[in-house]
Order: C-alpha cells, then sequence, then structure tokens
C-alpha cells in the first residue's frame, strides 16, 4: 500500500518554508502521495529527510535538488534594530509567529521558536533581517512545535477574518434604513 499523505508529512520538518515549491509541507507531502514530485526537495529536512522519504515511499535515495536551495544549517532571523522601521511586512511571512512587533516599531525575533524558514527575509523592504546561528542553549524547534505554531497561525487569522467579516456585516446592517 502507498504511504499517506499524513506519513509522508509526518516526516517532513514542518518548517513551512515553500522551498520545494509547494505552499507548506501538507501541501508537499500530498503531492508526493500522488507521486507527482520527487522526494528530494525538502532543504531543511536535508539529506536525512530525503533519506527517510525515500525509505517510506520505496524509492531510491536521490540528493537533494539543487533548484530548491542547500541543505540549512541552523540559523535564525535577527533583526537589526537600527535598520527596522517597523513596516510589519515580516510578521505576516512568518507562518509560525516567531516574529513580535507592531506597525511602527521595533520587531523582534523569538529565537525559540523560528524555524530558519527564511520567508521574513523577502518581505523586508529594507533588509534589516538577516540569517545568525542559533544561540547555544536554544533548542531547535521540532517538527511537532514547527506544526502546532503554523496551525495556532492559521487558527488565529482565521479567528480575526472571522471577527472582520462580523464586523462588516453589522456595519451593514447598521447603515440599512429602518423599515
Amino acid at each position: 500500500m502507498a504511504p499517506t499523505a499524513a506519513q509522508i508529512d509526518a516526516l517532513l520538518p514542518q518548517t513551512q518554508c515553500t522551498r520545494c515549491g509547494y505552499g507548506g509541507c501538507r501541501p508537499y507531502a500530498e503531492a508526493m502521495a500522488r507521486g507527482e514530485v520527487l522526494h528530494n526537495r525538502c532543504p531543511p529536512g536535508g539529506t536525512e529527510v530525503v533519506a527517510a522519504l525515500a525509505r517510506l515511499l520505496g524509492r531510491a535515495p536521490l540528493p537533494l535538488d539543487p533548484a530548491c536551495g542547500s541543505e540549512a544549517i541552523d540559523r535564525v532571523a535577527w533583526v537589526d534594530p537600527e535598520a527596522c522601521i517597523g513596516c510589519a511586512r515580516c510578521l505576516p511571512a512568518c507562518p509560525v509567529d516567531a516574529i513580535v512587533g507592531a506597525q511602527r516599531h521595533l520587531h523582534t525575533v523569538l529565537q525559540a521558536a523560528c524555524n530558519g524558514c527564511e520567508l521574513c527575509l523577502p518581505a523586508c523592504p529594507v533588509d534589516c533581517i538577516h540569517l545568525r546561528p542559533r544561540a547555544d542553549g536554544i533548542a531547535v524547534p521540532t517538527a511537532a512545535a514547527n506544526r502546532t505554531r503554523f496551525e495556532r497561525q492559521g487558527a488565529r487569522l482565521q479567528r480575526e477574518s472571522d471577527a472582520r467579516a462580523t464586523a462588516l456585516t453589522q456595519a451593514k446592517r447598521a447603515a440599512l434604513p429602518a423599515p
């Protein structure tokens, strides 16, 4: 029996980095389960994950696809406080809510939550975000922690969207003339 998307997804690092060409780890796993894509497109997982995927899928081991990037070393984002303009464009780019801050204020990165996905780098218009080695004593987030933070972010964004839709509906009703 062919492995399921859930089995494949369980092997991925859950960084949601999109370097594989998909919108996150789950869509990549689903494409692999359908046989649409090779198993060597996960730079954050590196050769270890590629080998585990090959075993699960019953395929030959392959080198990491260089078109997806090189094997990631453990790095975290860092915001240069002298250069940050507080534009907040990095906040929605982070799939695990590891960047905190507010519009027109300095942003900072929670090193314990940052998975090094690099999605904040192109979002920054002033290039004030840099990748640095993770500080000693700060553990690399596990795949489970990455998945939990990603799912919590998705739930939060849905709640915010629902609240905006409700407020808009109420405002429209209030603007209608009384019968």
